[in-house]
C-alpha cells in the first residue's frame, strides 16, 4: 500500500500516541504494507450468464499472507502498541476459522511478539501449519462449536491471565471493521470510477462487509450492501457464519446490511470450479460463497455493477475444497 494514500491501513496513516514507547516507535517502521489489490472483471462468469450486469472482484489473497485478514489483523495490531496493550512480552491470544489467525502469527514473527490461537480442530491443515511456521502456538477446540467454540476458550484464558494476555477479539473489536472503512471501501471506490451500485461480501467477523459498506454508502447512499452466508449451520463454507444459530459478532452492522443471501455449498463448489477454469482464480470457499451471490444479484438488477471480495486463495482442489 502507497504511503501517500491516507486511507491506507499503513502504520504512518495511524495517530502516534505522544505516550508511545520506544518499542512501538520502532515496531512502526516494521509494519508490512497491505492493501492496494487488483478490481478485477470477472467477464466470462458475466457471459456466461447472458451479460446484463458488470461483476468485479477484489482479489484480496495479494495481501501479504494470502487474505484479506492482513488488513484488520495490521490496524487491530498497530493499535495494540501504540497504546500499549502489547509490551511487556504480552502474548496475543485470539480465536478465529484460520486467516485472521495466519496474519497474527505472521504479524508476531515479524514483529517479535508471541502469539497464541484458538481454533476448531477442523481447520484446515495447512493454515495450522502456516501458522506453527510463523512460531505460534496453535490450541484446538471442539470442531462441532466451530469458531464460537474457539471464542469462548480464547476468553477463558485471558480472563483468567489478563497480566500474560493481550485478547483483541477480532470479532468485537471495532479496529476490524474500521480498517475496511479506512482502506477498503475507497480502493473499491477509486478503482470502481465511483459506478458500484451493489457491494456482496461473505459475512465471518462482520468486519469486511460493515466497513467496506458504510464507506460506499456514504458515497452512495442507493448502494445496496448484500451479506453472504450459509444455508444452514452445518455446511463446508470455512470463514462464513450462519448468523441465525450463531455468536452474532458486534463486528457486523447489521444496519448496514440491506439483504441476506444464502447459499448452499454444493453450489458454492460448482462455482469454485468455474473460477478456476473459466477465470483461472483458484480461490477458497468463501470467495466462491461471495460470486455465487454476486451472479444471483447482477441476474436480478439490470445494469448493475457488482462488487465482490475474494477473501483468500484456494486450498487442494477444486473437487476437494477440504
Amino acid at each position: 500500500m502507497h504511503a501517500s494514500d491516507p486511507a491506507a491501513v499503513s502504520t504512518a496513516a495511524a495517530p502516534v500516541p505522544s505516550h508511545e514507547s520506544e518499542r512501538a516507535r520502532t515496531h512502526r517502521g516494521s509494519f508490512p504494507s497491505v492493501g492496494d489489490t487488483p478490481l478485477r472483471p470477472l467477464a466470462r462468469i458475466v457471459a456466461d450468464q447472458g451479460g446484463g450486469f458488470e461483476l468485479s472482484a477484489k482479489l484480496e489473497f495479494l495481501n501479504p499472507t494470502g487474505s484479506v485478514k492482513d488488513r484488520a489483523a495490521a490496524l487491530i495490531v498497530q493499535q495494540a502498541f501504540a497504546d500499549g496493550r502489547l509490551e511487556g512480552g504480552r502474548t496475543l491470544i485470539d480465536a478465529s476459522s484460520g486467516n485472521t489467525a495466519v496474519s497474527y502469527a505472521f504479524l508476531g514473527a515479524r514483529l517479535g511478539f508471541p502469539v497464541e490461537l484458538c481454533l476448531p480442530r477442523n481447520a484446515h491443515p495447512e493454515r495450522v501449519a502456516r501458522i506453527e511456521r510463523y512460531g505460534a502456538r496453535v490450541v484446538f477446540t471442539d470442531p462441532l462449536d466451530g469458531t464460537d467454540g474457539a471464542q469462548r476458550e480464547a476468553r477463558r484464558r485471558a480472563t483468567a491471565d489478563p497480566a500474560r494476555y493481550f485478547y483483541p477479539d477480532q470479532y468485537n473489536n471495532p479496529a476490524n471493521p474500521e480498517a475496511h472503512y479506512r482502506s477498503t471501501g475507497p480502493e473499491i471506490w477509486r478503482q470502481s470510477l465511483g459506478r458500484v451500485t451493489h457491494f456482496v461480501a461473505g459475512v465471518g467477523t462482520g468486519g469486511t462487509i460493515s466497513g467496506v459498506g458504510r464507506y460506499l454508502k456514504e458515497q452512495r447512499p442507493t448502494l445496496e450492501v448484500v451479506g453472504v452466508e450459509p444455508s444452514g449451520p452445518m455446511h463446508g463454507l470455512e470463514g462464513l457464519k450462519h448468523l441465525p444459530t450463531a455468536l452474532r459478532p458486534s463486528t457486523y452492522d447489521a444496519r448496514v446490511v440491506d439483504r441476506t443471501i444464502r447459499v448452499d455449498t454444493e453450489e458454492t463448489v460448482e462455482m469454485r470450479r468455474r473460477l478456476v477454469s473459466e477465470e483461472g482464480l483458484s480461490v477458497g470457499m468463501s470467495s466462491a460463497a461471495a460470486v455465487l451471490a454476486a451472479v444471483q444479484v447482477g441476474r436480478s438488477s439490470p445494469g448493475a455493477v457488482v462488487v465482490t471480495i475474494l477473501p483468500d486463495a484456494g486450498h487442494g482442489t477444486p473437487e476437494d475444497p477440504s
